[in-house]
């Protein structure tokens, strides 16, 4: 029979070549490694966002959601679409399977929003916008930006078109939300009483803003010599320049703007705020894209920053708020030490029972070969340094070291009965070497299911047993290889050795434990009823302990994040909560441990998705060290004195870094009802929300069905209005420029 591990032994400098090869090609993965807190298992999920300001939830869900989620029901790989219509926002949300690439993805929804916009209504501002991001999950960095100064319009503009377009340009940034206010704008306050007495619409206003504010281009001219550009003050900015325009006439008098309007220098919608630790602030979320490395990306950011702040003027702050790569690190850094240790009492307990330095190094060089060696494989799969993968080869330390053990005692046992070393390394691999890959393959055969998976769950775990079997066949080949080829120079014959006092009362410590296995050992051959029975008795008391212990996807994590969401009462106005907002912030920011507190409501200009009665918050918390709760503690701990505020319920989740599905919510859990027609909705969502509020096991129930507000209903007389030539279409306008925060003109700048 062909020795392999023979070619190995005869050829030590080959051999130890080969090992150095394996270790560097390791060390040098390790380094460009990606670090991440857990295997990338992220859905392709992308938004879509469309704004009409002022139009009700139904005018968005009907005009603007439908057309778009038709279009989107034909691309392939949609597990799963919802959206969300509110106040001026309608926000939908695909997401793919897992086979589906996000690129590939977005080309098609692009593809889509086209195809759907001759069906939007034309009166929308822009086209829909898409990201390529899942808004259920948390975004990886927070910054705000504020200015003793400046006030909140001009920050959000230079917040919007610097700053976020710097971020978003880098690789791995997803998107960028601006929260917190909205851009400059001039704002026109009609006053309907004396657009009356003068006999003028609030179309006649509208049309005469849009034609006296204008940015064409006007050509030039030359004289045969040489060319002028043409150039006018046909764009107007500011109020002051918009309050002389002339509105109409009324008995031979002319109107201007500023007679039956007031004008002022604003933002485009008074209907947001957001505010850090209680200051007025700007508030930038960066969300990452699908699979990207949060680490790299971080970053890539935070080098960017003192470019970015450098372009700010000096009176403006931007301050980083949260940074979701804290936690990640550390968590990391500490699987790194525990695989260390791991590593170093592995090695320590072969020590003991050796009790020979040199016979220790064979199987401490077999595990460190294989545990670093696995990292070239790792780079070459595209894995990442995780808390998963480390734990992988953490536990696969044990199982590495037992290859090496296997061919060394084998080798050890032939030396002891007098056969020379080289020979008997020979010799004792080739009698152990098929024992050792059945032992090995048998662990790898373990894992094999797990690669067979599917879902979040086969993703997430698919990095471990991979890394797992890697470490393992790498270990099956450095014993069979290396471990001989040491064993051949540097196992001894030791009965003729003199041993110290320690050696020889380690060596009655061993004997004492031998003699009591072979005692044990001979009682249960004794009695083999007795062992069956336990066998049997251990068998179904884990399948009952298996019944009975709490299960979940994935054990709560204590990321330093916390976010939620905040609610009112469904005719609460957008000052209400903002009060609420603000004392939400400061009975938060009295808790020990937290550091910062970031919250926004309202605005049709960010994330806060046009709705009056709701707000965003997160909570950023002092590093571990210093705080002795986790999270979900303080959550706990934050629960009943945020209950006691009144104006607004809030809730509150410690962030994790798996998020499953893709519409957003105020829970940790979601359950989705839907039916054929929204009364059944109506009739039913309300009467399940009452009963899980009564389970006990249950906290922090709330719903997103918000149809409850105050409204008031128009009926058109459709008769005497075409008497006097007025169409519903009219109407509508008028209302809408009267109360719905319209926009009649653009500001270039």
């Amino acid at each position: 029979m062909i020795n392999i591990s023979s070619l190995f032994i005869k050829r030590p400098v080959a051999t130890t070549l080969m090992a150095l090869a394996i270790v560097i090609a390791g060390a040098i993965a390790f380094k460009q490694l990606p670090v991440a807190s857990l295997p990338q298992v992220d859905f392709a999920t992308i938004t879509v966002a469309a704004q009409l300001p002022g139009a009700s939830p139904e005018v968005m869900a009907s005009s603007i959601a439908t057309p778009l989620e038709r279009q989107f029901g034909h691309i392939a790989g949609v597990t799963q679409m919802t959206s969300s219509s509110t106040l001026g926002v309608t926000s939908v949300t695909l997401q793919f399977d897992l086979s589906r690439d996000v690129d590939g993805a977005a080309r098609d929804v692009e593809a889509a929003i086209n195809a759907a916009r001759t069906n939007l209504p034309a009166n929308l501002p822009s086209n829909p916008t898409y990201r390529k991001i899942n808004s259920a999950i948390a975004p990886i960095m927070i910054l705000n930006l504020t200015s003793d100064t400046t006030d909140r319009g001009t920050l959000y503009d230079i917040a919007s078109s610097v700053i976020e377009q710097k971020i978003a340009q880098l690789p791995g940034v997803g998107q960028v939300q601006v929260v917190g206010s909205s851009l400059p704008a001039v704002r026109v306050d009609l006053n309907p009483t004396q657009l009356n007495s003068y006999g003028i619409g609030t179309q006649n206003v509208a049309q005469a803003l849009s034609v006296q504010n204008s940015n064409r281009p006007k050509g030039q001219f030359s004289d045969g010599m040489t060319t002028a550009d043409i150039t006018a003050n046909d764009q107007i900015s500011k109020a002051k320049d918009f309050a002389p325009v002339v509105v109409g006439t009324s008995n031979g008098r002319v109107i201007h703007l500023s007679d039956v309007a007031h004008v002022y220098d604003s933002v485009q919608t008074l209907r947001s705020a957001g505010y850090v630790n209680g200051k007025p602030s700007v508030i930038l979320l960066v969300f990452r894209l699908p699979n990207a490395n949060v680490i790299e990306t971080v970053d890539r950011i935070k080098t960017q920053l003192p470019a970015i702040r450098a372009s700010l003027p000096a009176t403006d702050h931007l301050q980083l708020m949260l940074d979701t790569t804290t936690t990640i690190r550390s968590s990391v850094n500490d699987v790194e030490r525990t695989l260390g240790l791991s590593v170093l009492l592995v090695i320590a307990v072969v020590f003991v029972f050796l009790r020979s330095p040199g016979a220790t190094l064979i199987p401490g060089v077999a595990v460190g070969v294989s545990l670093i060696g696995t990292f070239a494989v790792m780079y070459l799969l595209g894995y990442t340094l995780d808390n998963l993968s480390l734990m992988a080869l953490t536990v696969s330390t044990g199982f590495v070291v037992d290859d090496a053990i296997v061919v060394m005692e084998n080798i050890t046992r032939l030396i002891e009965q007098g056969v020379p070393s080289f020979r008997a390394a020979l010799r004792g691999t080739q009698e152990v070497a098929f024992t050792v890959i059945a032992m090995s393959l048998s662990l790898i055969a373990v894992f094999v299911p797990i690669l067979f998976m599917g879902g979040v769950p086969g993703r997430l775990f698919h990095e471990f047993a991979y890394t797992l079997a890697t470490s393992v066949a790498i270990s099956m080949v450095i014993s069979l290889t290396v471990t001989p080829a040491m064993c051949a120079f540097l196992l001894k014959p030791t009965k003729d050795e003199e041993h110290g006092r320690l050696y020889r009362a380690s060596e009655a410590g061993f004997d004492y434990i031998l003699s009591g296995y072979r005692s044990t050992l001979g009682w249960a051959i004794r009695h083999p009823l007795i062992v069956v029975m336990s066998l049997v008795l251990t068998l179904v008391l884990n399948v009952v302990l298996a019944e009975k212990v709490n299960k979940g996807l994935f054990p709560q994590q204590d990321t330093g994040t916390i976010f939620g969401g905040f609610q009112g009462s469904q005719d609460a106005s957008f000052q209400a909560m903002n009060r609420s907002l603000l004392a939400i912030q400061s009975v938060a920011q009295q808790d020990p441990a937290v550091e910062n507190v970031a919250g926004f409501t309202g605005g049709q200009g960010g994330a806060g998705g046009g709705a009056s009665n709701s707000g965003f918050l997160f909570l950023t918390l002092k590093p571990r060290a210093d705080r002795d709760v986790t999270a979900t503690e303080v959550v706990d701990r934050l629960r009943p004195k945020l209950s006691a505020l009144a104006g607004a319920s809030t809730f509150l989740q410690a962030a994790q870094d798996i998020g499953v599905g893709g519409r957003q919510s105020n829970a940790q859990y979601q359950y989705q009802l839907s039916a054929d027609t929204v009364d059944a909705l109506s009739l039913w969502a309300p009467t399940l929300y009452h009963e899980m509020q009564k389970m006990p096991q249950i906290k922090d129930v709330t719903s997103d069905q918000q149809n409850s507000g105050l409204q008031m209903l128009l009926n058109y007389d459709r008769v005497s209005a075409a008497r006097f030539g007025i169409t519903p279409q009219l109407i509508d306008n008028t209302l809408y420029y009267e109360f719905g925060e319209s926009q009649v003109s653009t500001i270039y700048t």
